[in-house]
Order: C-alpha cells, then structure tokens, then sequence
C-alpha cells in the first residue's frame, strides 16, 4: 500500500469529547502508527477549518464579505472553535510528529465545507454555529469556504502525487468569489486547481 486517505472522525463539530478523543485522537493515532508499521509512505488527513475558526470567531461575519481582503495561511497559530477543532489540531501534531521523526509523508487538508448534495445554492443554513449566525450569514460562510466535492478528489489526487512534499498543511476550498482561507501553497507546492466555486449570491431557501 502507498498511501492512507483517512477520511473517518466524529464529523460533527458539536462533537461531544469523550467522542473526538476515542474518534479522532486516539484514532488518528492509530492510523499514522499502523502507516509507520507497515511502511505506508503517506498519510492524507481530512483535517478541518475548525482548528482555527477562532480567527473568524474574533473578526465576526465581517471577515465573510466580498471586499474583506484579510486572509488565514496555513502558518496562522491554532485556534479552535470545539472540542472537534481542538481534535483535528491534535492529529495535525500527530502528523508532524510522524513526518518528522519517522519519515511518513503526511498531508493535512483543513477541509472547508464539503456538501452532502453538493448544491450551494440550496444548502440547509440552519444548523447552529458559535457564535450564532444569521442564515444569511451563513450563507456569506459558505460562499467563501465551500469545497465541491470534485475539487475535494482532486485536492486530494494533488496530495497523492506531490511526492516531494514531505508535510503540509492546506486548506481545502473550491475557486469561491470570497477566499479567506489562502489556497497559495496548495497551487504552489501541489498544483492544486480547483475548477468550481460557490455563486457571487445564494439564494435564500
């Protein structure tokens, strides 16, 4: 086996922590020992913007519109939202440990938001967020950090052949109007091109 996508966790960012700790610490532990084990040369791990939802937290639904120029790179400090943020940032160290001192290559793809019918145009905007949103506002959100699901493969694919990467962190979103999340070292180092995008304006459903 060449590689290891490891796509499995406690999904929900209302995750409970008894969950993320069996799900997705322990577990991602496992899977970066069991690809040292067998000498598996690579690791992608579905990490997730909520390891720094912070950043948008402190700004406010500000940092959501059109003309906001700022940006979060991947080398901006940990800052989680949950208990499932606080999860993912743990397995990214796990990641970085692996790569460093057992030599696994090891990928980390801060997902954005991936959708079940992959449709922004009609996505369900009521779920909670914290701080609370307006759906509106959520929309704004998703209109910036939506992933399609073909780009997600193809982000992915680029991991799979950029052999000389030995670890990084990217943030996995399409071609959306509003980017705050900084896809410069997925182009550069991956050649990663996402060929969708979320619509300048989303209806309200």
């Amino acid at each position: 086996m060449d590689a290891v996508v490891h796509l499995a966790a406690a999904s929900s960012p209302a995750s409970a922590w008894d969950d993320v700790l069996a799900d997705n610490i322990v577990g991602s532990y496992n899977i970066f020992e069991a690809a040292r084990r067998a000498k598996v040369g690579c690791v992608i791990f579905t990490s997730s913007n909520h390891a720094v939802s912070g950043y948008e937290i402190e700004t406010g639904p500000s940092l959501y519109d059109l003309d906001d120029p700022r940006v979060i790179d991947e080398h901006a400090e940990i800052r989680p939202d949950s208990y499932y943020g606080i999860s993912k940032a743990a397995a990214e160290a796990t990641g970085r440990y692996y790569s460093d001192v057992h030599g696994v290559r090891a990928h980390m793809l801060r997902i954005g938001w991936v959708l079940h019918e992959d449709d922004p145009l009609h996505a369900d905007v009521s779920h909670e967020t914290a701080p609370p949103l307006t759906p509106e506002q959520v929309r704004a959100r998703l209109r910036a950090i939506y992933l399609s699901q073909r780009d997600c493969v193809e982000l992915i694919r680029c991991c799979l052949d950029a052999e000389q990467v030995k670890f990084g962190i990217y943030y996995g979103i399409s071609n959306n109007p509003r980017q705050f999340y900084d896809l410069s070292n997925a182009r550069r180092e991956l050649g990663y091109q996402p060929q969708d995008s979320a619509p300048r304006e989303l209806a309200s459903t």
